[in-house]
């Protein structure tokens, strides 16, 4: 069975597509995101899909992607940041980790996050706070993050590079700036 080189898992804007990217091309490797796949199967973007069809469907959608993903990349594959809401996927990335895999957490501040998205806590969006959003969905989701990860990574304030030369370090079988 194919398997992943590693899997990555954080909230939005923690970098895991900068960061995947550049481990894929560190490690001589394919990079694969879930929310891509899932785009290119469905034809519409992740955020219509969720306007369309509501969260129940598309986390279904994604709880497939990552299952077919888990079982057929063997690079560096990045899940979207709520592929861990789900039971099923939180089973199989738990699983990959105790079979020696390694599940890394890209963990990012709320104030880094927030930036890095272009929110604003002066500038509500449709009359709901995207930074309050953003908290809630930082602090609900980090115990979820935990259970699955078997390295957890902070990029807050930190150059890509230097996120990358750290992970790379926590691989097994790896040396840091290789």
């Amino acid at each position: 069975m194919t398997e992943p080189v590693l899997v990555l898992v954080g909230p939005p804007a923690a970098g895991k597509t900068t960061v995947g990217t550049a481990l894929a091309a560190a490690l001589g490797v394919g990079f694969r995101d879930t929310d891509q796949d899932i785009e290119t199967t469905t034809g519409s973007s992740v955020p219509d899909l969720f306007v369309a069809e509501g969260e129940a469907h598309f986390r279904a959608l994604e709880e497939q992607a990552v299952s077919a993903a888990m079982s057929t990349h063997d690079g560096v594959l990045a899940l979207g940041g709520g592929a861990v809401t789900t039971a099923a996927t939180r089973d199989q990335l738990v699983a990959y980790g105790r079979a020696g895999g390694t599940v890394v957490w890209l963990d990012v501040d709320l104030a880094s996050a927030a930036k890095r998205v272009g929110l604003s806590r002066d500038r509500p969006i449709l009359g709901v706070n995207p930074r309050a959003m953003l908290r809630t969905m930082l602090e609900n989701r980090a115990p979820l993050y935990g259970e699955v990860a078997t390295v957890t990574v902070s990029t807050t304030g930190r150059a890509p590079e230097d996120v990358v030369a750290e992970v790379l370090a926590a691989l097994p079988g790896t040396r840091a700036g290789r």
